[in-house]
């Protein structure tokens, strides 16, 4: 799985680098967990790198708990919770490194590694999206209003729609030889040649491969990374002696 990520790059390096500019400001990440509002460039608005919140909530939920973070690749088409984003809301997920959890030697807990290039170059996650508006209640109407015959301005009170959540999750895929000895699964890291086909193909499924494993590294870092309340730089170092 992927529930972990960072995006320490410059901003004008990552717009020149994806060729789209940040509807806002933007600040560099070590620690990027779900639930946040984070940098993704959808298949509606390819120029722009916007903010949605990791942790997909599907058009048709009741609520907006439980976020999905991940989507397996191989079934994704076909899933009711994601059917109708693969064909029509797919995105691209910026990152420069993703975290995955081992054994630690000695059956001691879980040692956290990081895993990137080794230039730590930006990179994009294949990505869906989705849009969710909470239902509104039914009203009855009583009285004259139920005949037109209330206050004309009443109506206008309280009818502007509930404000939309859009969400996104990253797709996984049978890992690497890298990544194998750390999870039995990765996200999806696509080709930088074909990150535009991700948004736009009629069914993109092969591009959807593990990356290949002897272009990325894996390096242990600290523990303080299992806590999404740290976010510094000290989180991406090696603890490798």
């Amino acid at each position: 799985m992927c529930g972990r990520y960072t995006l320490f790059v410059e901003q004008t390096d990552l717009e020149e680098r994806f060729d789209a500019c940040f509807a806002d400001s933007f600040t560099p990440r070590y620690n990027m967990a779900p639930g946040q509002r984070l940098p993704v460039i959808t298949n509606d608005e390819p120029e722009t790198i916007q903010r949605l919140e990791w942790g997909l909530v599907p058009s048709w939920a009741d609520d907006d708990a439980g976020g999905i973070i991940n989507a397996r690749a191989e079934t994704v088409h076909e899933k009711p919770s994601f059917r109708e984003a693969y064909d029509r809301r797919r995105c691209l997920v910026l990152a420069d490194g993703f975290y995955e959890w081992a054994e630690a030697s000695g059956g001691d807990g879980k040692q956290p590694y990081r895993v990137a290039f080794e230039d730590d170059r930006p990179f994009a996650l294949a990505g869906l999206w989705e849009r969710w508006v909470p239902k509104q209640p039914e009203t009855a109407q009583t009285g004259l209003e139920a005949f037109g015959g209330g206050d004309p301005d009443a109506s206008e009170e309280g009818s502007d729609e509930p404000d939309a959540l859009e969400s996104f999750t990253i797709l996984t895929t049978e890992p690497n030889d890298l990544v194998a000895d750390l999870h039995h699964r990765m996200a999806v890291i696509l080709d930088p040649e074909r990150e535009r086909e991700w948004l736009t193909a009629d069914d993109p499924r092969d591009l959807l491969e593990p990356y290949p494993a002897d272009e990325l590294r894996a390096y242990p870092v600290s523990t303080a990374v299992n806590s999404p309340a740290n976010d510094e730089p000290s989180l991406v170092e090696s603890i490798e002696s």
